[in-house]
């Protein structure tokens, strides 16, 4: 599985918990609202966004299991300060071979965060039918769905896009992943092993003000362009003057799209 950083982790957390669904965020804390406990599991945790986005949406006491195979991201996550009422035990694991050691025991609720685009469609399958197997339901949040909006546009933006869409395509770990087509896969695979899914829209918005993160995303696609050698240097080494320039005069607007779902056993309390 491909890792990422604590610090581009950091940099994108804020966003993140900004763009989750308020919605399906509801579904989750209301199919839990009459517990006083609850397990979860969080796959492909990280530093532990998950848990500091949506502990307070769950019952009083919780019992968390962060899971990933960075040993890193793992230490920094045991390292949470624990509010009362929430106990973490930290467990590394290789998602890609062990993704049934990771939900082992008594758990009420998988969590998953910025994974599904990664995985693929195999995975995919795998994972549906372990927690429909256990009858678990799944909280999937800020899923990469394809759809990118910059302004002010530029003329290489759509060719600058497809070589990361195409990337986002490419083996992360768990084999050919699948991409701006993940969110829609997990829904439709969630229903047919008997799941019914709430789902919305989580967007990254961001304006003038919030110029790492475009600064880090505009780079990184950069780089990916010349790595995919679909476009020219010189066409992409322009592109990004170009939304530089747009970033230093305040200029600079991105929307990312991402899709929340949270998906449960159908006569699920």
């Amino acid at each position: 599985m491909s890792g990422f950083s604590a610090d581009w982790l950091a940099l994108r957390e804020p966003y993140d918990l900004a763009a989750r669904n308020p919605a399906v965020l509801d579904e989750v804390a209301g199919a839990f609202a009459d517990q006083h406990s609850i397990s979860v599991v969080d796959l492909g945790c990280g530093t532990g966004s998950t848990l500091r986005a949506v502990a307070k949406r769950l019952p009083s006491c919780q019992s968390w299991r962060l899971v990933d195979n960075d040993l890193g991201l793992l230490a920094r996550a045991a390292n949470l300060a624990q509010p009362s009422g929430i106990s973490i035990v930290t467990k590394p694991v290789d998602l890609v071979r062990d993704l049934e050691l990771a939900l082992e025991g008594p758990l009420d609720l998988v969590t998953i965060s910025a994974l599904l685009d990664l995985v693929s469609l195999e995975w995919l399958d795998r994972l549906a039918i372990e927690v429909a197997a256990r009858r678990l339901p799944v909280y999937a949040a800020v899923t990469y769905d394809g759809r990118v909006g910059i302004e002010p546009s530029e003329s290489a933006d759509l060719e600058i896009l497809a070589c990361v869409n195409a990337h986002q395509r490419t083996d992360k770990g768990f084999g050919p992943a699948l991409g701006s087509s993940a969110g829609a896969r997990a829904v439709q695979r969630f229903v047919q092993v008997g799941y019914e899914v709430a789902q919305g829209h989580s967007d990254w918005r961001l304006g003038s003000g919030d110029r790492a993160i475009q600064e880090a995303l505009f780079a990184g696609w950069a780089e990916l362009a010349m790595q995919s050698g679909k476009v020219s240097s010189g066409v992409v080494s322009s592109w990004l003057a170009c939304r530089r320039s747009h970033l230093a005069g305040g200029r600079s607007c991105l929307t990312v799209g991402h899709l929340d779902m949270f998906a449960r056993p159908i006569g699920m309390r």
